[in-house]
């Protein structure tokens, strides 16, 4: 505690530029990662297949996966560049001090008395701060799924499902954030300089308390979930949890075609209570014992005890930036070069700090690709070493083929950004030897064509 509050006294320094510092995080950040983004569009102008995939991959998917990945790398470039200019033009015009006194105009005029305090501000600034970051986001979100997904034959989403699908998440937004955000500052203002433990213990309960509403309320209001049918892979899948000690107690199929080609399989509940999803595309493009074969992988995150390590890791993250924040809370140079010259609202103050942390984050970010990365082959040779060498390799080689992942990639690159290894290191690691081209399964409706769509999850899920 002695320390922090040195550390505090240390770091409110008048006049300190803090805006400029910021600011110029976020311009290197950007920097940075433009940077690497160049590298790896020039693995992707390439025009040879891996050698590894050269006998699985045609040449005409690796020249669609290739341009997909350079389309995705150019709209990740311009609304990169998109974004930094909101960033700067909030800082520099002083948004969030008006944003602020506009919250607090809007109490005055049509709230009672009883709301005019600062906890009553803070949920209207930052329902408002909510409103405004969706409405300037409509235009990077409408070209991603209408004219990027779309053009690569993986949107399966219309106008108004899009449109209702932002209105419930406003909705949740608007029902969710008063009461969570009350919680954190009510816990601030009453515990004084040890709210960090309070804060801790709360956010963690939060979490449980999230996980288990999640599949009850919030989940229904975008997908449906429907009990996966008796069957040979229902059967198989519950011999393997069974196999594991996984503590399974339901097995749903998600309606993920709706929206996208994309799929996905994974598994979510209390330590003794879990429920395994899967994708009905996933399904619908695999062999039986394929999609097996990924579950296994999944599980073996869970056998393996990683998803409780990275529990205990976002744990003591969390804990390693409440109590940081306690050094800044009270900084008044740091709020008043933002125009906060009288008043300290908390949650712009955590807003701010946390533009002070991005350099960590970065490195922190950093830490935890290399180390998930690392999971991800141990959850291989985990369901390899079940007997699904070969099963878990087709479903990887198919789900790269679906989604047009990137089947190459520049190291730099990879390394700060990619939370799984890419599909020629995986293959590696599974000692995979070539059986020829491989087939996706095409389950065709009466009347309809077949297609070959992308129904994969990509890099960061499996």
């Amino acid at each position: 505690m002695e320390f922090l509050q040195r550390l505090a006294r240390f770091l409110d320094r008048p006049l300190f530029p803090w805006k400029k510092l910021i600011i110029g995080f976020s311009l290197a950040n950007y920097f940075i990662e433009g940077f690497l983004g160049y590298r790896q569009y020039q693995v992707l102008k390439k025009t040879k297949v891996p050698k590894v995939l050269e006998h699985e991959v045609s040449q005409e998917v690796f020249d669609k996966s290739q341009a997909y990945g350079r389309a995705k790398a150019k709209f990740e470039f311009f609304s990169g560049i998109y974004g930094q200019i909101q960033n700067i033009l909030f800082y520099q015009f002083d948004v969030l001090p008006k944003l602020w006194s506009f919250a607090g105009n809007l109490l005055v005029r049509f709230a009672p008395a009883r709301f005019s305090g600062e906890i009553s501000q803070s949920i209207v600034f930052v329902l408002s701060f909510v409103v405004i970051s969706q409405i300037l986001s409509l235009p990077t979100s409408l070209y991603h799924t209408f004219v990027l997904e779309e053009k690569f034959g993986f949107n399966k989403s219309s106008t108004k499902l899009w449109i209702t699908d932002k209105i419930k998440s406003l909705f949740l937004t608007f029902v969710l954030t008063p009461p969570i955000l009350a919680g954190f500052l009510a816990i601030v203002q009453k515990t004084g300089n040890q709210f960090f433990y309070y804060l801790w213990v709360f956010v963690a309960g939060l979490q449980v308390v999230m996980i288990t509403i999640y599949p009850i309320f919030i989940l229904p209001l975008f997908n449906k979930l429907s009990p996966l049918e008796e069957g040979e892979l229902k059967s198989s899948v519950e011999d393997l949890a069974k196999k594991l000690k996984f503590p399974l107690s339901e097995l749903h199929v998600i309606d993920g075609s709706k929206r996208s080609a994309h799929s996905n399989a994974y598994f979510f509940g209390m330590p003794w209570k879990k429920h395994i999803v899967i994708y009905d595309t996933l399904i619908e493009k695999s062999e039986t014992q394929e999609v097996v074969a990924v579950l296994a992988h999944e599980l073996g995150h869970w056998k393996l005890g990683h998803t409780t390590s990275l529990f205990g890791i976002s744990q003591a993250h969390f804990f390693a930036i409440f109590s940081l924040f306690s050094v800044f809370i009270n900084n008044n140079s740091l709020y008043a070069d933002f125009g906060f010259h009288t008043v300290h609202p908390i949650i712009v103050g955590f807003l701010l700090f946390s533009d002070v942390l991005g350099p960590t984050d970065t490195l922190i970010k950093l830490g935890m690709n290399v180390l998930s990365r690392k999971f991800e082959f141990q959850a291989d040779e985990f369901a390899n070493k079940l007997g699904y060498n070969a099963e878990l390799a087709r479903s990887l080689i198919k789900l790269q083929i679906q989604n047009l992942s990137t089947m190459d990639a520049d190291w730099l690159f990879a390394t700060y950004h990619f939370s799984h290894p890419i599909l020629t290191e995986r293959l590696k690691a599974l000692n995979w030897q070539s059986t020829g081209k491989v087939e996706l399964k095409e389950k065709v409706k009466e009347g309809d064509k077949k297609t070959d769509v992308a129904t994969a999850t990509g890099r960061d899920e499996l």
